[in-house]
């Protein structure tokens, strides 16, 4: 039966750990970067929805959007590559600038940020680049 009280121990243990990590500023800013970005891909994906050809044959899809070729579906779908891409390098330089912070290393924390706010401002602008690409497709 120790056995089952040092499970418990380590599992109140890594509880204590996570709700510690909640009262950190790091932690929240990374939420909101990622309820951010969850929040463009649903705008996105409800517009895309919206242009599926199954959806559209099964009278499922709303909205009265023409139906898209493949130009604009291979634009689309290589946009989702990159936005996915350029978030995780976001999410990676805001870890660098937190560990360079917490180091004391200035001039890495400072790349690390310019660099992390670039790739956030490119994954930002590709899901609204989809999203104008939407609204001027769609009525």
């Amino acid at each position: 039966m120790k056995w089952l009280s040092e499970i418990f121990t380590e599992i109140q243990k890594q509880l204590t750990d996570a709700l510690g990590q909640l009262k950190r500023m790091e932690t929240w800013l990374i939420i909101g970067v990622i309820f951010g970005f969850a929040l463009l891909t649903y705008a996105v994906a409800q517009f895309a929805f919206r242009t599926d050809s199954v959806l559209r044959y099964l009278h499922m899809a709303g909205g009265a959007c023409r139906e898209l070729t493949n130009g604009p579906i291979i634009f689309l779908f290589c946009g989702m590559i990159f936005f996915f891409l350029a978030a995780a390098v976001t999410f990676g330089e805001l870890q660098s600038y937190f560990d360079s912070k917490r180091r004391k290393a200035d001039y890495q924390a400072r790349q690390s940020l310019k660099y992390g706010l670039s790739w956030g401002s490119v994954a930002i602008l590709i899901p609204i680049a989809a999203l104008l690409f939407f609204r001027a497709y769609c009525r």
